[in-house]
């Protein structure tokens, strides 16, 4: 393979992707100077992160936002905000992507009049919109509604966008976060587009796309993927994806155009590989995982953004960020890569695997349409019951060395770490005084949004023009830009949908998830099982039993599912009622259910402030003597403060061994009841 040249021998490089980083913390003023900052750095395009109150239709004074405000992304609860967020950032010249899923159409409403009062041409905005609901229902937990009148909701937005925005892209089919709830290759694929599937059929079947502009829906549609370290692995899923969406929308939709039917995805490589542990160790796999989406040009990626070396301890900092922005300017602007064709063309070995991986693929989309397809499939709990189990057998290989992971399970043995000598330095923390502040200019904004400079019109006749829309056909957008001038919150908007549509709980999928550790003689899973057993034989109970919460809006439930998972196999009589509740809740089922131990993990940071209210609360309820366990992305100095208050223990990402966990549970259930220490025989 030669490089490529012109006429005068000089060398002809391609355009290298859009480069980006995911960011947002704090508020709108905050984040609005880290984008500036960041785009003077060389970035090239806008990655926003929402916080957790935003993504799930609550205003930052809800009672679930409590802890959440600006901790994971950017508290937006109105067009205050989004004009503060985009503030000397002209939204014409930009390519923005937004994180945002169940309240995509209202995010994508604010961005929309920002941009018209800046005076930009609509049709002239790029960018996307994740607004992949499926993927939430199994995986990342900011969902809202039913998978119906979500459904209606993407498919307004779809519609909308390609009358109105012709450049956008209004859903990001997302199968990032399924390969981080541990879906396979063959899952990965399938499920996306078995999503895609979905998505399409309700577009084409609402009657708002004539039938020759099929193609522009379709050109429309972009896709947000994991690359893990395995890195052949994961360059030939790429090209498997590229092979099969063309197949299908060549073949399901009669789409001719070749460019309509290209594959155009963006990327965040893998951030479940991230270790606490050796955590320099983190920059060569993100290189890696980089890679696969980069070095083969006919599956590169149309965009990538990088996680930080460090986000397996805390919130990476803007240096941090800058670090992992460096590594992709290294890569397209130093090296060669950018000269030359594909260069996996003609690799036997490739091509073989892609293969497999399309035909695995595609009888796994077979199975999921014979099943109704993915909107079924979500409803009936098929999905997430598999992406469980994928997820429990790749734990098990961890914990059983199979799967080797450097730092982790082999080659432990470490030189002092000069990057986390002070731990509490090594990452960003959000002032807790921040919550207080955004609440409070929310209160300020409801108070005034009818007065000078704003004027904006009663938001109740517009809510209510909302709520009639949702009750019939209408394509909901036209309302909800009409929210959005009238200067509605977010937690307005969602709740007026929730008035109509109700909510939904997903299926958790850890009561039908297969043993994947077995506990035949001798293993350590039978030595905790034995010690379950003598504990609950001591105690007088039939069965310990360990409910496990999530308090808040953290909907990252992979690790609390696993935990529930290997506690059953354990012989733990489990209560697990799924993500989102309140530490009033979780408190009412720790004492109707009258548990031995509750478990909660936390992963959005909000941990300094719900666990010790579920303490307080547990106190208070006369379960005072019940051990609490804490696990999550958990600062050392946070954990300290956990133990002082009352947790009996904390867990964190370096806390492999999940068998290992749960024998420690039952160790603490012991001291709470002062029952001596068990040696069980393995």
């Amino acid at each position: 393979m030669t490089e490529r040249q012109t006429a005068d021998g000089q060398r002809v490089k391609d355009r290298p992707w859009l480069m980006r980083t995911y960011a947002g913390h704090s508020t709108a003023e905050a984040s609005n100077e880290l984008y500036r900052r960041n785009l003077a750095k060389g970035q090239t395009g806008l990655s926003v992160a929402f916080d957790l109150p935003t993504q799930t239709g609550y205003d930052p004074d809800h009672i679930l936002a409590r802890g959440e405000v600006g901790r994971v992304g950017v508290p937006v609860s109105h067009l205050g905000d989004m004009r503060r967020l985009f503030q000397d950032i002209p939204l014409e010249q930009m390519n923005t992507s937004m994180t945002i899923n169940a309240t995509a159409m209202w995010l994508l409403a604010l961005y929309q009049v920002v941009a018209e009062e800046q005076g930009a041409d609509i049709t002239q905005l790029q960018g996307t919109t994740q607004n992949d609901i499926v993927k939430e229902y199994l995986s990342r937990g900011t969902h809202v509604f039913p998978p119906v009148p979500s459904l209606r909701l993407t498919t307004d937005m779809i519609t909308y966008t390609v009358n109105h925005i012709p450049k956008w892209n209004p859903i990001n089919i997302c199968s990032y976060h399924l390969q981080e709830a541990g879906a396979t290759p063959v899952q990965e694929i399938a499920y996306a587009m078995s999503t895609a599937i979905a998505v399409l059929d309700a577009v084409f079947a609402s009657g708002q796309i004539a039938e020759d502009r099929k193609g522009e829906v379709v050109a429309r549609i972009s896709f947000f993927v994991n690359a893990g370290v395995r890195f052949i692995e994961e360059m030939c899923k790429m090209r498997a994806f590229g092979r099969i969406w063309d197949k299908i929308t060549r073949e399901r939709y009669g789409i001719e155009n070749p460019k309509q039917r290209r594959f155009r995805y963006g990327v965040q490589v893998n951030s479940l590989g991230l270790t606490e542990a050796q955590p320099e160790n983190n920059v060569q796999r993100i290189v890696l995982e980089m890679l696969a989406v980069t070095l083969s040009k006919d599956a590169r990626a149309r965009a990538v953004q990088l996680p930080a070396w460090n986000e397996a301890l805390g919130l990476p900092r803007p240096w941090d960020q800058q670090w992992s922005l460096r590594i992709q300017q290294v890569l397209a602007h130093e090296s060669d890569l950018l000269e030359y064709e594909d260069i996996f063309e003609g690799s036997h070995v490739i091509e073989a695997k892609v293969t497999a991986l399309v035909e695995e693929s595609l009888a796994e989309i077979a199975r999921i349409e014979e099943m109704g397809g993915a909107m079924a499939a979500v409803e009936s709990g098929y999905l997430k019951s598999q992406l469980v189990s994928s997820h429990a057998e790749r734990r098990g290989r961890i914990e059983g060395g199979t799967d080797k992971i450097v730092g982790v399970n082999v080659f432990q043995s470490t030189e002092p770490n000069p990057l986390t000598a002070d731990l509490d330095a090594a990452i960003m923390t959000v002032d807790p005084a921040v919550e207080a502040r955004v609440i409070s200019a929310l209160g300020t904004w409801r108070d005034t949004r009818y007065q000078p400079p704003f004027n904006h019109p009663r938001p109740c006749k517009a809510l209510e023009r909302l709520k009639e829309a949702a009750k019939g056909t209408a394509n909901l957008m036209e309302a909800t830009l009409e929210c959005a001038r009238a200067g509605v919150t977010t937690g307005e908007w969602a709740g007026a949908l929730r008035e109509v549509f109700g909510e939904f709980r997903a299926p958790t999928g850890v009561s039908s998830a297969p043993v994947a550790v077995t506990a035949e003689e001798g293993t350590a899973l039978a030595v905790v099982r034995r010690k379950v057993e003598l504990t609950a034989k001591d105690l007088g109970a039939g069965n310990l039993r360990f409910l496990v919460g999530k308090p808040g809006l953290d909907g990252h439930s992979n690790g609390a599912e696993q935990i529930a998972v290997r506690a059953r196999d354990a012989g733990f009589e489990v209560v697990y009622q799924g993500i989102r509740l309140t530490p009033e809740q979780i408190v009412d089922a720790a004492v109707a259910e009258d548990v031995h131990a509750v478990g909660l993990s936390i992963l959005s940071g909000s941990h300094a402030q719900l666990v010790p209210d579920v303490l307080e609360k547990m106190r208070a309820a006369g379960a005072g003597d019940i051990p609490v366990i804490a696990g999550g992305i958990i600062p050392n100095a946070d954990a300290e403060q956990l133990r002082a208050a009352g947790v009996a223990a904390v867990f964190t990402p370096k806390d492999f061994d999940i068998t290992g966990i749960i024998g420690r549970i039952v160790d603490e259930i012991r001291k709470a009841n002062k029952l001596d220490p068990l040696e069980v025989p393995a």
